[in-house]
Order: C-alpha cells, then structure tokens, then sequence
C-alpha cells in the first residue's frame, strides 16, 4: 500500500520519504514487510531501524563533497542507464537521489527525535516495553508517537508493528499485559491528531492478517481463525463511531454484512483521493494491474 502510494503520488518534499515503515526486522520472516515489488526500489519505505542519528550524519563529509559524490554518481549511472532497460535502474535513480535529500536536510531526523516532545505528550503515549515479543514486535508506544511527528513532517504513509498476538496459548494472561498498552498508544495518537487539527486527513488503522478461533484451546489460546476477523479505523475524514458488520453468536462467522480487504484497502486509497476500482499500475512487461480485485468500492457506510 505504501510503495503504491509512493508511485502515485510521490513525495510531498524531497527531503521525506513518502513512505516510513517503523516496523523492526522480525524473527519470523512473514511478519516482515515492505517490499516495492515491480514498482521499483525507489519505492521500498524508508526504515529507520539501528541507531538513526548515526546512520544519518554525514560522518566527516561536507556537504560540497557530498555533491561532488552525486555528480560522479550521476555520470556512472548514465552509462548504466544506457544499458539496463529492465526499469531497476530507474527505481535506484529515484532511491539515491531522496537519499542524498534526506542526507542533507534534517527535517527527517528531527522528525524521529521526540526528545523535543513536552514530557505531557510522551507520558500520554506511554512507553510499553522495548522487549521482543514472542518472535516479533516489541510494544513501542512511542513508534506511535513517531507516526504522528512523521505525518506532521509530511510522509504520506506510515506504518508500524507493535507486538505479538498469535497466542495459542495463555490467551488470557497475553490479553491482560497487551491490551493496556496498545488502548494507551492508539487512543493518543488518535486524541494527538484531532487536538492538532490533523485526523480528517489521516485515516488511522489498526488490523491484523486474520481473526482467532471463537473456542478456547486446551492451552488456554486461540488458533487462526480466516473465517473472521476485525479492523478499527478512525479519521480520514470518515462517518466513524459504528459498528459495521456482525457475526453469529460465537464469534466464528459473518452473519449480515461482511466487510473484505478489498473493501478496506479501497477506502484507504479513497481518503487519498485514490480511486482503486479504476487506477493501473503497470509491470515491467507493461501489463498493468487494478489496486484491488474485482473492483471493490469504498465502504459506502464510512464514506
């Protein structure tokens, strides 16, 4: 969704990317995501993960050296271009160059400092805690915090990854240690945008890949469960404040309006002013591709 959004409307400064993934690299390796696909390297999200400010001065290098770099750079590459006709040069082009930007401006890396945020504001994000959970996020509240500074600073999307929630087991013990902290973190950055006069331009959304099972395991978990699942949003300029769609009794299926990805991924683009039911991108073969199946609208509730 990202890297789609970075294509079609670029960046909105070139000392941003339009696209930051907060989220850290995970041990289990579909957790893990971000990549551009055939749309080129020069839309893969910019990840600040390790120590940013250290990645991100210019080590004893002078900006007029810098430049030098660049040209040379750039003298390199016309030859190469001549050569590689398969698009990928083009994505690189595009990479180095907001790279170079960002290098040499400082409005990304003030963005990822929250040090100059009041302590009221942090303290109302909360921390939660730096430690790996299972074999995925850790609870960062203060990635949230990062969103809403990066969004404010101008990229165009922003995600993260807070957590782990496949619990087959001890599901009640989990639930009690993470649901706190991610309540605290989400309705900030929700309270955060509305209080700055930035939520009917950000559409904020929280979901999962799939739902849990309706019945309890043997150890005290739930198991995947596709039939369902849920998402919450918020902003956007959306009807929000309802519930859309029910399921029986148990919790295990849709009973009246069941709502799909699609439905989802193309209100999303909708709020960008993206109309996903009509908008290609082409492949490298030039074929080109819907942004969702079967031509799914917005949710008409919602929009």
């Amino acid at each position: 969704f990202g890297s789609v959004v970075s294509k079609l409307q670029g960046t909105q400064d070139a000392t941003l990317s339009p696209y930051v993934n907060l989220s850290p690299k995970m041990r289990h390796a579909p957790y893990n995501f971000g990549k551009p696909s055939f749309l080129g390297f020069g839309h893969t999200p910019f990840m600040p993960s390790g120590d940013i400010v250290s990645d991100m001065t210019l080590q004893g290098v002078t900006v007029d050296r810098m430049a030098s770099r660049k040209k040379l750079l750039a003298s390199v590459d016309r030859f190469r271009r001549d050569i590689d006709k398969s698009g990928v040069m083009e994505g690189l082009d595009s990479f180095q160059s907001r790279a170079f930007e960002i290098l040499t401006s400082n409005r990304l890396l003030d963005a990822l400092d929250v040090s100059s945020e009041p302590t009221s504001i942090k303290e109302r994000y909360g921390n939660g805690t730096e430690k790996e959970q299972g074999d995925a996020a850790p609870r960062l509240n203060q990635q949230f915090l990062l969103a809403r500074r990066l969004i404010e600073a101008g990229v165009r999307v922003v995600t993260l990854s807070y957590s782990f929630w496949d619990w087959h087991g001890k599901n009640f013990d989990n639930a009690k240690a993470n649901f706190p902290d991610f309540d605290q973190a989400l309705s900030a950055l929700i309270e955060d945008l509305d209080s700055r006069g930035m939520l009917d331009d950000t559409t904020v959304i929280a979901w999962g890949e799939f739902g849990r099972t309706p019945k309890i395991n043997k150890d005290g978990g739930r198991d995947h469960w596709p039939n369902v699942s849920c998402a919450l949003l918020a902003g956007g300029g959306m009807r929000t404040g309802q519930v859309i769609g029910a399921t029986d009794r148990f919790g295990g299926e849709a009973a009246n309006r069941p709502v799909t990805f699609q439905e989802v991924f193309s209100t999303l683009y909708h709020n960008l002013g993206i109309n996903a039911a009509t908008t290609t991108l082409a492949d490298r073969t030039g074929r080109p591709h819907y942004l969702v199946d079967n031509a799914a609208q917005p949710i008409q509730e919602l929009v």
